[in-house]
């Protein structure tokens, strides 16, 4: 059988996503040590000094930066939406297999689907709880232009989206099994 433009886009979304998935993971890995470099007196700082040792600071701040509010409560940020971003895209590569295989109305695409929009809205839900512990930190209004308010509407929209898309392939999939069944 031969294959359409639409298994070979898939193919091709398939392998970007899972680049994506794994630059997304050594991101992860990295978080503490590149929130330690933001902060004030970071290895950016050392770097200056000591070139030989610059990799053995890094790690330093895998520690380091669980000691003061505000660097500890962005790792946390980063990190829960870092492992929410992963599980988006695990859950869009499952999708595209289903397309590559050539049975995208099924239930499992709907429950992707779910978790997908599950993770938008844990994300959200994230970004604005920094946002309001930023108001109260900062004693201030500035967080109101940083991403964190940018990310709010955006992955509720996308959240919504998502669910969108289950609903209509959950019914895609009944009415395919329904028309399975007529012959």
């Amino acid at each position: 059988m031969e294959k359409t433009g639409v298994v070979r886009l898939a193919k091709v979304l398939r392998l970007l996503v899972t680049i994506t998935f794994l630059c997304n993971l050594v991101a992860l890995i990295l978080v503490p040590g590149l929130v330690g470099m933001y902060s004030p007196h970071g290895v950016l700082e050392l770097y200056r000094y000591e070139t030989g040792r610059i990799f053995w600071e890094f790690l330093t701040y895998w520690i380091w930066v669980w000691q003061a509010e505000n660097t500890a409560a962005l790792t946390l940020f980063l990190l829960f939406c870092g492992s929410c971003t992963a599980v988006l895209l695990w859950q869009g590569r499952r999708l595209l297999g289903s397309i590559i295989e050539e049975s995208p109305f099924s239930r499992a695409n709907a429950r992707n689907m779910r978790r997908a929009a599950v993770c938008c809205f844990l994300i959200a839900l994230a970004a604005l709880l920094r946002m309001v512990w930023g108001f109260f930190y900062y004693g201030a209004i500035f967080p109101l232009f940083t991403y964190n308010a940018l990310f709010i509407p955006i992955f509720t929209m996308a959240g919504l989206l998502c669910m969108v898309m289950s609903a209509l392939f959950r019914q895609a999939a009944e009415l395919k099994e329904e028309n399975d069944l007529t012959i």
